[in-house]
């Protein structure tokens, strides 16, 4: 805007841009000083700042819980999980963006000077904790992706040792059911090895008989046919015990096998146990553990500094020609539409001063109708009592048709 004695600057697209982000009025700082135009863009250039940050750490935590769970070292980037957390953090953004914009707009001037004052202080404490909460969310999804290489071999070690004590523990859940398969087998062996020593003995009996080493008697003769008797029984014992324990033998064999393939399937199951730690709260809790709490705090502190520096920066604004301007246009615009404050007017119950607040158009139509219903009355009254006057006067002229004989 042009003037004699000062000539406002003409903002740019940007900067129009950014005061729209701050919740400021354009009207008016198009008419204000180039240092309100740039106070305001700054303030702007903030609050997109923190959205922007806010849609690069919802993506990246959104990336982390639903990306496909495997080592920690393993590399690559999985495009569909990629596609749909993009989507998210744009989204994440915006609400954040918005949110950011609410509460630097509705965060006053205060009292118009650098100070800070505790009435202010305490007035702004709701918009302090959002900012708060807000600084705090976009904080930790930064920090695991500023420790990535850190916390991708760290986790890597722990997914290596979940992986161990799976293992031990899985087999050691198995290994009663396998006990008690082996006891059974070994029973069966042990019976069919003390069959098979009988056979072996009555063998080497009926040798050592037919080839003299017997002693006296020796030879083929009636001994050694009843040794050949006794080997046979022993021999069809064995094929007895064989037959007998076939079924069993069988039955363990299997139930072993399926166990151990069953056992076999749960320690593969190792991988995908171990996987599972690749997850948000494992890396948030290994950020903390690798940085320590110092570095985080002061993480998180910058995160907090810039959330929160516009609200702080509004309550220090000194004012300036934009706020007068803007009070100017507030009185006006509230000029024009009849609205009359008086400012400390009176107290309360509690003795707080309060304004009052005069609303002529609003006074005015009300008078209006109080006036038209008065008339209404009037008008119906005067309609009564005329028709009450021709009431009486067809009386007089005909009072016979008014009275009934008994």
């Amino acid at each position: 805007m042009k003037r004699e004695y000062y000539t406002s600057p003409k903002p740019g697209l940007i900067m129009r841009l950014l005061w729209k982000a701050a919740g400021s009025d354009g009207y008016i700082l198009k008419r204000s000083t180039y240092s309100d135009q740039v106070k305001y863009a700054c303030l702007g250039g903030i609050v997109v700042a923190t959205g922007f940050m806010a849609a690069v750490a919802g993506g990246y935590a959104i990336y982390t819980i639903f990306e496909p769970k495997g080592s920690a070292l393993d590399g690559g980037t999985d495009t569909t999980t990629a596609i749909m957390a993009s989507a998210f953090g744009i989204i994440w953004g915006l609400i954040i963006f918005n949110i950011d914009r609410f509460i630097v707009a509705a965060t006053g001037k205060g009292d118009g000077t650098e100070a800070i004052t505790w009435g202010e202080f305490v007035n702004s404490v709701p918009r302090i904790i959002m900012g708060l909460v807000i600084a705090i969310t976009i904080s930790k999804p930064m920090e695991i992706r500023m420790f990535k290489s850190e916390i991708d071999a760290e986790l890597h070690q722990e997914q290596l040792v979940k992986r161990k004590e799976y293992e031990i523990a899985t087999k050691a859940n198995y290994i009663s059911r396998f006990d008690l398969i082996e006891e059974d087998l070994v029973k069966i062996e042990r019976e069919r090895n003390d069959v098979v020593g009988r056979l072996k003995l009555a063998e080497k009996e009926y040798t050592d008989q037919l080839q003299g080493r017997a002693g006296a008697g020796a030879g083929a003769g009636p001994l050694s046919k009843a040794l050949k008797q006794q080997m046979d029984k022993v021999e069809r014992d064995l094929n007895g015990y064989d037959q007998s324990h076939q079924v069993a033998l069988e039955r363990l064999n299997n139930e072993k096998l399926k166990l151990t393939e069953e056992l076999d399937k749960e320690l593969a199951k190792n991988e995908e146990v171990a996987n599972g730690l690749d997850g948000l709260l494992e890396r948030i809790k290994l950020a903390h553990k690798i940085a320590g709490m110092w570095i985080t705090f002061f993480i998180t502190l910058l995160f907090v500094v810039i959330e929160l520096t516009p609200i702080f920066f509004k309550m220090m604004l000194i004012k300036s020609p934009y706020d007068f301007m803007g009070d100017n246009i507030q009185e006006l615009l509230k000029a024009d539409n009849g609205i009359q404050i008086k400012y400390d007017y009176y107290k309360d119950k509690e003795g707080q001063e309060r304004d009052l607040i005069i609303s002529h158009h609003a006074e005015r139509k009300i008078d209006e109708k109080i006036a038209l219903m008065k008339a209404q009355s009037e008008l119906s009254d005067y309609i009564i009592e005329r028709w009450k006057e021709n009431e009486k006067k067809k009386i007089d002229d005909n009072i016979e048709n008014y009275i009934s004989e008994v």
